[in-house]
């Protein structure tokens, strides 16, 4: 089966070369064909090129993107899309006044949805993320990286990621999942947090690994959460089952997490909203991509990751939504972007590759998504007709999707 899109006014992200990330000033270049066409073979981009090259094709279906833009899809390294229920009540505790960690205090926060989730059948869960995905899908999210985190028990967490590797099988979007037992500490393991740590490295872990549940294994490396010893146990766990890490860190709080994740090669950090000079310069020539979460920021109202600063000093960026019931209820990329742009200093171009090339880098799938490269995955958006790619994060707040293509197939 081949699908032609044809009259594109702008093709985004082209690259004759696959590109693995990109870092400090070569975010700014983002590389695009005027008046472009680009075929489709089965699931995978076969071709492109302007429309005055564009061959004598047979028996294939057409799209005309007349005044349109057609781009790679947005790819999402960072959500805790699988949970129960909502925390509609914290939003107003926040308003009256309460912090973050105060709503935790009292019985809010991560252990308030570990509550919902541990009650929760499978199917109900499934239910509920199943409607969150197909609205991300609309919204021109084509990859994403689902964590566990609120079961915070062995059958819970397996829960969870299970669901999350059902959801691959039910949609076309691609899926990593991530296993995140140490996100915070259950209230029968407060007096002795060791012990709960030992728990998901020696307990969880091993029946994760066994059902081949998780792609990645994460920690929220935090004062009040798990300090740099927990973070070390933890990725070793990894490493012994050879699934590699993600870490979130410096939300609110530098506790030389940075370093540390570093140190054992983690895929990305993630938040980076409190950044020390020690840390910028930890993440300098390495593996590990920095990840920033504006919409979080925005929601609970905390300082945005300085990622002008961080491609000022040569670092790459990814962008992610942290879609969660508790400090970022909203999966929508798009968001993201103009958040980046509006908040964060960064140009249209260097959001655009965040979050696309340097988000695949961050959920490990940057061979195959991110890039109009021939032999990639055609996952796409076309927009509505707009003057320019610099309109969608300038017009925040709106969609401007016109169609998804997920898979070489348009979702309807």
């Amino acid at each position: 089966m081949k699908t032609l899109i044809k009259n594109i006014k702008e093709l985004i992200q082209v690259r004759e070369n696959n590109v693995s990330k990109l870092s400090g000033k070569q975010m700014s270049t983002l590389p695009t064909i005027s008046n472009a066409w680009l075929l489709i073979k089965d699931d995978i981009i076969e071709d492109y090129g302007k429309m005055e090259s564009l061959p004598s094709l047979k028996e294939v279906t057409v799209i005309d993107a007349a005044g349109k833009t057609v781009l790679p899809s947005w790819i999402d390294s960072h959500t805790h899309l699988v949970y129960a229920g909502n925390r509609e009540q914290e939003f107003v505790d926040r308003i009256k006044g309460l912090s973050y960690e105060e709503i935790a205090a009292k019985g809010g926060g991560i252990i308030n949805s570990t509550a919902k989730l541990q009650q929760a059948s499978e199917d109900q869960l499934f239910e509920q993320a199943s409607i969150r995905l197909e609205q991300v899908i609309k919204m021109g999210t084509g990859a994403i990286e689902i964590k566990s985190g609120y079961g915070l028990t062995t059958e819970a967490e397996l829960k969870m990621l299970r669901v999350a590797k059902r959801l691959q099988k039910h949609y076309p979007i691609t899926i990593k999942t991530t296993f995140l037992g140490a996100h915070a500490v259950p209230k029968e393991f407060q007096a002795n947090k060791k012990e709960y740590v030992n728990e998901v490295c020696n307990v969880m872990l091993p029946k994760i690994a066994e059902e081949n549940l998780a792609d990645y294994i994460d920690i929220f490396c935090e004062k009040g959460y798990f300090d740099l010893e927990d973070t070390k146990q933890v990725l070793e766990a990894g490493k012994k089952y050879g699934i590699r890490g993600k870490i979130h860190v410096n939300q609110f709080n530098a506790i030389g997490g940075v370093q540390l994740g570093v140190d054992y090669d983690v895929l990305s950090v993630d938040h980076l909203e409190v950044m020390k000079e020690e840390d910028i310069d930890a993440l300098k020539n390495t593996n590990t991509m920095p990840v920033g979460l504006p919409s979080c920021s925005l929601y609970i109202d905390i300082p945005y990751a300085p990622t002008r600063k961080m491609i000022d000093a040569g670092l790459p960026v990814a962008l992610a939504t942290d879609y969660n019931p508790g400090s970022s209820p909203n999966g929508n990329m798009n968001l993201v972007i103009s958040l980046a742009c509006i908040k964060m200093g960064m140009t249209p171009e260097e959001a655009i590759n965040a979050s696309t090339i340097n988000a695949a880098y961050a959920m490990g799938i940057e061979k195959t998504h991110g890039s109009i490269t021939k032999g990639k995955k055609a996952n796409l958006i076309i927009t509505d007709a707009i003057p320019s790619y610099g309109f969608l994060p300038y017009s925040f707040g709106n969609n401007h999707i016109s169609q998804v293509i997920l898979a070489g197939k348009i979702v309807e």
